[in-house]
C-alpha cells in the first residue's frame, strides 16, 4: 500500500560517577525556543509517548531485507528469494519470515538516502539530525562538539520528575574497532553537555551475570548516609555554592535509591515464555529490556545491534552466509516479538518503533560481499500511529537510487521528534549564543494515521 508522494528534504552515556562529577559543568542554562513548537497554532500533535530505535549497526543490505529485487539480475538479486507477506503486494527477504506475517503492523521506507559512505559520522547525521563535524570520515570519533543526540533533547524539552533515565542507550555506545575515530560521534549530549547524556547500559542481557551499573550504592555508603549528602548539597544550592549541581545529583541519587528504576531493568521479573520469544541472544533481550524500559516512561530507548565480535552487519566479503546464519534470524525474532509484545501490552499505539542501520549495501554483490551503499537504502516504523501496511518511497529496479520521495536520515530524525509532540525547528543555543535548529530535517506526516 503505498503511500502519497510528498516533496521534502537523516547514544552513550554518563556512569552514575560522571553523573555526579559533571553536575556543575553542565550548561544548564542554555537559551531554549521554539520549544514544543510554542508559536501559536503550529505544535505538532504527540503521537507517540515513547520511541524505539533499533539501529541496525554496520549497514543491512536492503536488497536482502526490506527491497528485494526478483526480476532484476542475479548478480543485483543475490542468493535470496523474497517472500509474500501479510500486505498485498509487499514481498521481503526470505528470511525474515516472522516480520512477513506482521507486515501489517509496520511500514516500509525504501527511499532512505544520503552521501555519506563512512561508517562512523552518518551515525551523528542519524542520531541529531544534523550533519557531522567532519563527514565522510571514520577518523572522527565522539566530541563535545557533536550536535545533540536524539535522546539528549528528549530530557531537554520533555523533562519529568520520575526517577526513571528519560533516555537510555543499550547495550553498548557503537563503536567500529577498524576505525581510527573508534566510538561514533552523534550519541550523547555533545555541546549540550554531559547532564543531557542518555543513560548508558552495557553488557549482555542475556547473561545470568547481567547487570546494570550504577543502580545501587557502593557497599560502604548507606541509603541513609546518601539521603544526608544529598540534603547537604540541597543546602549548598540555596546559597549559590553548587549552582546546577543538586538537580543533576538527584537524578542519580533517584537511580540508586528508586525500586522503579531498578525493577525496569530487572529482566529476570519477566517469564521465561517472553524471554524466549525475543530469543536468548544479546539483542533479542535488549529488545524486551527496551520494552520494559518504555513501559516504566522512558521516553526514547535506543537499541545497538550488540557488539558481535564480527563485524556487525557490515556484510563485505560475507554478505549471504552472515545475513542467513547470524543477522537476520535474531533481527527477525527481535523485531516481531517486540510488536507482538507492545500490541499485547496496548503499547504499540504510544510507542513509534524505528528499525534502520547507517547506510545499506551495493546492488551488485562483489565477490560474495555487498559493500557499503549510502545512496538507496530501507527503513522501517511501526507503531505510534504509523500506518501499518504501507509502503514509503521507492527505489529504482536495482535497488541504486531512490525512485520517488528520497529521505534522508535528518527527515527520519524529524519523523521521531515529530511523533514525540517535539517541533523538529525547535531552536537550542549551543555554547557560543548560536540558535541551532534541532535537526536540518522534515518529518514524513504521510506516515501517520
Amino acid at each position: 500500500m503505498p503511500l502519497p508522494e510528498q516533496r521534502h528534504r537523516a547514544c552513550g552515556g554518563p556512569t552514575r560517577r560522571e553523573i555526579l562529577r559533571a553536575g556543575g559543568l553542565a550548561p544548564l542554562t542554555l537559551g531554549l525556543t521554539n520549544v514544543l513548537a510554542a508559536r501559536a497554532g503550529t505544535a505538532p500533535k504527540a503521537r507517540a509517548k515513547s520511541v524505539i530505535l533499533l539501529f541496525m549497526w554496520g549497514g543491512p543490505s536492503h536488497l536482502d531485507t526490506w527491497d528485494p529485487k526478483p526480476n532484476a539480475p542475479p548478480e543485483v538479486r543475490g542468493e535470496f528469494r523474497s517472500i509474500a507477506t501479510a500486505v498485498p503486494g509487499l514481498r521481503i527477504g526470505e528470511h525474515f519470515p516472522q516480520l512477513a506475517t506482521r507486515a501489517k503492523r509496520y511500514a516500509v521506507v525504501r527511499s532512505m538516502s544520503h552521501t555519506d559512505p563512512a561508517h562512523l559520522s552518518p551515525v551523528h547525521h542519524l542520531l541529531t539530525g544534523r550533519i557531522a563535524p567532519k563527514p565522510n570520515s571514520d577518523a572522527d570519533g565522539a566530541s563535545r562538539r557533536d550536535a545533540p543526540c536524539l535522546g539528549a533533547v528528549v530530557q531537554k524539552v520533555l523533562p519529568s520528575a520520575d526517577a526513571i533515565p528519560g533516555a537510555v542507550t543499550l547495550p553498548w555506545a557503537v563503536s567500529h574497532p577498524a576505525a581510527p575515530g573508534g566510538t561514533a560521534p552523534g550519541q550523547s549530549a555533545g555541546w549540550l553537555g554531559t547532564a543531557f547524556d542518555p543513560f548508558l547500559v552495557t553488557g549482555n542481557p542475556n547473561l545470568p551475570s547481567f547487570t546494570v551499573a550504577g543502580l545501587r550504592p557502593s557497599g560502604d555508603v548507606s541509603t541513609d548516609r546518601l539521603k544526608s549528602r544529598a540534603e547537604l548539597s540541597r543546602l549548598l544550592d540555596r546559597t549559590g555554592g553548587l549552582d546546577g549541581y543538586t538537580g543533576v545529583q538527584n537524578k542519580a541519587l533517584g537511580l540508586l535509591l528508586s525500586p522503579a528504576v531498578s525493577t525496569a531493568f530487572d529482566l529476570s521479573k519477566e517469564p521465561i515464555a517472553i524471554r524466549d520469544k525475543y530469543g536468548r541472544h544479546a539483542h533479542g533481550q535488549s529488545c524486551l529490556l527496551a520494552r520494559r524500559l518504555v513501559e516504566a516512561g522512558t521516553r526514547l530507548v535506543t537499541v545497538n545491534w550488540p557488539d558481535d565480535g564480527q563485524a556487525f552487519w557490515d556484510t563485505h566479503g560475507n554478505n549471504f552466509p552472515a545475513l542467513k546464519t547470524r543477522l537476520m534470524p535474531p533481527a527477525d525474532v527481535a523485531f516481531a516479538a517486540l510488536l507482538d509484545d507492545l500490541t499485547a501490552r496496548g503499547l504499540l499505539d504510544e510507542t513509534l518503533v524505528v528499525w534502520v542501520g547507517e547506510f545499506g549495501r551495493t546492488p551488485r554483490a562483489d565477490g560474495g560481499g555487498r559493500q557499503h551503499w549510502p545512496q538507496c537504502y530501507s527503513a522501517v516504523l511501526a507503531g505510534g500511529g504509523v500506518r501499518g501496511g504501507a509502503v514509503y518511497g521507492s527505489s529504482d529496479k536495482i535497488g541504486a537510487h531512490p525512485a520517488t520521495n528520497p529521505v534522508s536520515p535528518a527527515d527520519l530524525t524529524a519523523t521521531m521528534y515529530d511523533a514525540l509532540g517535539i517541533d523538529p525547528a525547535t531552536e537550542l543555543h549551543d555554547p557560543v549564543g548560536r540558535p541551532l535548529r534541532l535537526t536540518d530535517g522534515t518529518p514524513i506526516r504521510p506516515l501517520f494515521t
